[in-house]
Order: C-alpha cells, then sequence, then structure tokens
C-alpha cells in the first residue's frame, strides 16, 4: 500500500504594498498570478519570470475571488457589480447578476465544476455603509446563498439557503463534495466560523451539512483542495491543511491574516492582508506495508 506525504517548503514574500489581498488564480499562458486589492478598487498580476508585479486594471468595482472556466476564462466575483463576471479580450462581462428578480448581495467566491456551472457564495461584505470592500447599498433577498449557475438554462439556483456568511467554496477532486466556510462571525453569530461539508448525489443538490473543520486561529475564509483532497485553508495565522477526513495535517505560518489561496504548478500562492506569498510543495509517496 502506499501513503502520501505532505512537503512544504519554506514560505517566501513575492508582493506587497495591499490594503486587503484576495482570489488568487494562477495562469499558466503567462505563468503569473492574478489577483485583487480590494479596497483600492484594483486587479493585480505577479509575473513569475520577471518578479515583479503590475496593475492590471483599475476601477476594477471591488473584485474578489476567482477562477478558471472550462475554456480557460477567468471568472470572477464583482462585489461593485453585484455579479459573476468573465474576463474577455474586450474586458469583463456579466455572467450573471440577480436571483427571482432581485440582484445579488456581493458574490464573493466562486468554483466551476466539471460540467461548466458555477458555484458561488454571496455574503453582503461588499454591501456596507463604509464602502470598504464595495458599494453600499441594501440587500434584496432575504439571505446569503450559496448559488448554482448553469450555463445551458443560463439561471442561477439557490443550493445552500441555511448559512450565515457562506464565504470560500471548492469541491473535492471528484467533484461529491463541496466544501464551504462560515464567516458570519463577522456579524452577530460567533459560532459561524468553520468549513461546512456537504455530499452531491449527482443532482446538484448538497446533502446536510456536516462540520469539516474549524481552524485554531481566526476563521477559515478562502481554501483550495489539493489532487489528494486534502483542504488547504486561510486562517488567522496562516494556512492549515485538513486530510479528507478532517484530520489537521499540517500548519504554515503567515505573519499577517491569510484571506485565500491557490496552486500552480506544485506552488501554493497566499494572498495575506498586504501582500501575496509562495510556498513550493510536494507531493511524494512512500512504500509501506
Amino acid at each position: 500500500m502506499t501513503e502520501p506525504v505532505l512537503t512544504i517548503g519554506d514560505l517566501e514574500r513575492l508582493s506587497d504594498g495591499t490594503a486587503w489581498s484576495e482570489g488568487p488564480v494562477w495562469l499558466a499562458e503567462t505563468r503569473s498570478v492574478r489577483w485583487s486589492d480590494i479596497p483600492n478598487n484594483r486587479i493585480l498580476e505577479w509575473d513569475s519570470i520577471s518578479g515583479e508585479t503590475g496593475v492590471f486594471r483599475d476601477d476594477a468595482e471591488f473584485t474578489n475571488g476567482r477562477t478558471l472556466d472550462t475554456q480557460g476564462l477567468v471568472v470572477q466575483c464583482s462585489h461593485g457589480r453585484r455579479a459573476i463576471e468573465r474576463e474577455t479580450p474586450e474586458g469583463p462581462e456579466t455572467v450573471v447578476d440577480r436571483w427571482a428578480g432581485g440582484r445579488f448581495n456581493s458574490p464573493n467566491d466562486l468554483v466551476v465544476a466539471s460540467d461548466g456551472s458555477i458555484w458561488f457564495t454571496d455574503p453582503p461584505y461588499g454591501l456596507h455603509p463604509s464602502g470598504h470592500e464595495g458599494r453600499p447599498g441594501e440587500q434584496e433577498y432575504d439571505g446569503c446563498y450559496v448559488f448554482r449557475w448553469d450555463p445551458t438554462t443560463n439561471e442561477a439556483i439557490p443550493v445552500v439557503t441555511d448559512m450565515v456568511h457562506p464565504n470560500g467554496l471548492a469541491f473535492s477532486p471528484d467533484e461529491s463534495v463541496l466544501y464551504v466556510s462560515d464567516t458570519g462571525f463577522y456579524g452577530d453569530h460567533p459560532e459561524a466560523k468553520h468549513i461546512l461539508r456537504f455530499d452531491l448525489d449527482g443532482t446538484h443538490r448538497p446533502g446536510p451539512s456536516a462540520v469539516f473543520a474549524v481552524v485554531p486561529h481566526g476563521a477559515a475564509d478562502g481554501f483550495t483542495v489539493d489532487e489528494a483532497g486534502r483542504v488547504w485553508t486561510s486562517a488567522g495565522d496562516g494556512v492549515y491543511v485538513y486530510a479528507p477526513s478532517g484530520e489537521l495535517l499540517a500548519h504554515i505560518p503567515v505573519p499577517e491574516t491569510v484571506s485565500n489561496v491557490c496552486f500552480g504548478e506544485g506552488v501554493l500562492y497566499i494572498t495575506a492582508a498586504s501582500g501575496l506569498y509562495r510556498v513550493r510543495t510536494a507531493l511524494s509517496v512512500i512504500n509501506g506495508g
């Protein structure tokens, strides 16, 4: 039998000068990481070849989480537009921005399934009166849901409706499990600071939730799942790595609050309060009896 072994390198700081970094995605074609500096309303890119950071777009309407769709295009959450949007050569185009006649709150994070559907969370953070991470506004439906946008019908349907503030989300490698973090503790629900696990039944309807993990410090925000099914999640003092069973495997200390993570060519990229970091990782196999 074989046993996977987790190998984690040293933490490296790649870029700084942001007010709150979020939404990293690895772009293989340009060998770069794109992410958001939400309060400064801009999108940044770090070039792994030159080691330099540049502004991809100013006046970005407070984008947050992003990933690649099945065509390799960037799809992202826009707090300002209250929408899911896709990057095109002509600029961002809206994929979906409303449900049941009302606008979304402020889509926060998203993941694309193998069938092209987009699953996303919709907490209210971009509507805050301060305008720190979006445009002040009112909720137009009573709740904060997880939605699934269907590319065949061009409609978004709620799939999880009983969380406080759903935030980060990811699938297991075979898409049989959906993980969603709840950060409702920022409001008046101190208990809502966990990652929930939902088994999927093949009909795009998550089953009953179960608590998967609660990070020891801060709360889980954005996270990703690797090819072995391990969950790599942000937290108040770094990144925590969990086995599919929920067992804590590792902690990567980071000197500031971590918001989100993504993988690119064996490297874990980490967005934290003021900058971008990376950690080189590897999965080796030990032969055992």
